[in-house]
């Protein structure tokens, strides 16, 4: 699997950036041609990531989110989203759908949103240090290399 193109970014941890991370992302997958469906997929779990270092990472502080993509000559695209902030102490619960720290109108269902819309997600997460979500979505149109 050979990278075609990539991208990395850093926004800070403000809710009206959420907006600005799912539309960069989206805006990069179109180079393969996606459907309405397939982006339309990537924005909601980009949002629900993202959505989910404002909201639990960074809690009432303000930090660094980092965004990555990558498109390969298969036709995935891999998204990477990455914080310093407080962590998840037991990422296989915090997966549990309605598991929510915050309570309030928080439904918990970040990471079931993730899995649903994207074909496989990974959680990485230390306390203390940060969280990293990896997610892959194979696009089912064929690149074409267009400069």
């Amino acid at each position: 699997m050979e990278i075609i193109n990539k991208f990395s970014m850093n926004i800070l941890s403000r809710s009206a950036n959420e907006g600005f991370a799912r539309a960069t992302v989206a805006a990069f997958v179109t180079q393969l041609d996606p459907t309405l469906e397939e982006i339309n997929d990537i924005k909601t779990a980009v949002s629900e990531a993202v959505t989910n270092c404002i909201v639990h990472a960074y809690r009432e502080n303000l930090g660094k989110i980092y965004i990555s993509g990558e498109i390969t000559d298969t036709n995935i695209i891999k998204i990477k989203i990455r914080d310093n902030g407080c962590g998840i102490e037991n990422v296989e619960k915090a997966m549990e759908p309605l598991y929510t720290t915050v309570g309030g109108e928080r439904a918990g269902l970040g990471f079931a949103v993730m899995q649903s819309f994207m074909d496989s997600i990974r959680v990485r997460s230390c306390v203390d240090k940060g969280t990293t979500v990896t997610m892959l979505k194979k696009i089912a149109r064929r690149y074409t290399v267009n400069g």
